[in-house]
């Protein structure tokens, strides 16, 4: 298993954020001796959580004696809060995406992490995610909200181990209340022929205030391209079909894709909330179009340049979804990754349109799939990024052959 590497503690801040006085989120208190939870022993979570909002944000983290359900549940404020981004504090799936509750949590996220560890999101103005699917750390999940039972916007966060609310920790290191910054600047692998080479280049996406797509280039230089927002979804390709990938992002709050082009920058509205942005040349004429895999029906929905719209039902709700040309015949394939199984799923069609599906073992617990083609012979090849050791592990062989190559490459900031 990769041994964890966190992110350098956050920042102290003691900025006056002109908070406003609110019923449920009012000053912190560190020892609330008089609560039954408070006396009780409760273990401290083994996964490394980040705070749950965007990369280097400050915001003021408070709970009180009778705060329901837990004094260890935290109320996250900052000054004309309603609206900002909530984003996942570690990676997991989706158990629970509530967007019509006007109780209680009100609207609501809870995702798994695995060993029995679970984060709550709660009073979002609107959820962005679907239940079932897998989230990364630093994905927009919602928006702070003051649905259900608050008299004020704020978040209301719990870390749970197993049924029970425990202290919250962030980079392992339990939270003192007050003034916090979030140190959630992740960064997401993708891979493309970014520089003019023979394959692919790795990348990363990395989850800043504002996005940046960062190549590493075949002689050790990493050129960084800015372009979109750090909770945007990231894409790259070919949109005019001049052999080079440019990059794209889709917004899940508005559900918008926006390409960069030598032109200009292309924007246009597809895709529901809760879905993921895929991209590739679906018919094999040179230039890539979009699309999105559904989690809630486990479907790709491939939208062509006249805006008509291909469906492939494919794989499962918690499943990753990735693209690329597996055969090599010129149009690009779909296919899955399943962070469970660690496997890949691959769907190829053969020029009578029959469909046929392989899977490839490959990867470590709590890789992230990538996939390019790393020796430049027209055949996408499959891999995976490490994100404890920002480590690439690329395979390159055709995805047929049971014995592969794997070549490593460090690149990206460890979590």
């Amino acid at each position: 298993m990769p041994l964890t590497h966190p992110w350098p503690r956050a920042r102290a801040t003691t900025a006056a954020l002109g908070l406003a006085t609110l019923a449920l989120c009012t000053t912190a208190l560190t020892a609330p001796a008089q609560s039954s939870a408070a006396r009780k022993s409760l273990p401290v979570p083994t996964t490394s959580f980040q705070v749950p909002f965007t990369c280097a944000q400050d915001w003021s983290a408070g709970t009180r004696a009778r705060h329901s359900p837990s004094v260890h549940s935290v109320d996250f404020n900052r000054a004309k809060d309603e609206g900002k981004a909530v984003v996942a504090a570690a990676a997991g799936r989706v158990t629970k995406a509530d967007q019509t509750s006007t109780r209680g949590y009100g609207r609501h996220v809870v995702i798994d992490h695995g060993n029995g560890e679970s984060t709550t999101y709660a009073h979002l103005k609107n959820v962005f995610v679907a239940a079932g699917s897998s989230v990364d750390q630093g994905t927009l999940i919602g928006a702070v909200g003051k649905t259900g039972n608050t008299t004020g916007a704020h978040l209301h966060f719990e870390q749970k181990v197993g049924r029970d609310v425990v202290p919250a920790h962030f980079r392992g290191v339990k939270l003192g209340y007050g003034a916090v910054t979030s140190g959630n600047c992740v960064d997401v692998p993708m891979a493309g022929n970014l520089a003019g080479t023979r394959g692919a280049e790795v990348a990363v996406f990395r989850r800043t205030r504002r996005g940046d797509f960062v190549v590493r280039q075949a002689d050790g230089a990493t050129p960084a391209i800015r372009f979109g927002s750090g909770t945007d979804e990231p894409v790259l390709g070919d949109w005019d079909g001049d052999g080079l990938v440019q990059p794209g992002t889709w917004n899940p709050r508005g559900r918008m894709f926006k390409l960069s082009g030598p032109a200009g920058t292309t924007s246009f509205r597809f895709g529901a909330r809760g879905d993921r942005p895929v991209a590739g040349d679906w018919d094999g004429n040179g230039a890539w179009d979009v699309g999105v895999f559904r989690p809630r029906s486990a479907t790709f929905l491939l939208r062509a340049a006249s805006g008509a719209v291909a469906s492939v039902p494919m794989g499962d709700a918690d499943d990753v979804p990735v693209t690329g040309d597996w055969d090599g015949d010129g149009r690009t394939d779909v296919g899955v990754y399943d962070k469970a199984t660690l496997t890949f799923t691959l769907r190829t069609v053969d020029p009578a349109g029959v469909a046929a599906l392989a899977t490839v073992p490959f990867g470590y617990p709590g890789d992230l799939p990538v996939t390019g083609d790393w020796d430049g012979n027209g055949t996408t090849d499959l891999g995976t990024w490490t994100p404890s050791t920002a480590v690439f592990n690329l395979a390159q062989a055709p995805v047929a052959t049971a014995a592969r190559t794997v070549a490593t490459l460090q690149f990206g900031v460890p979590r």
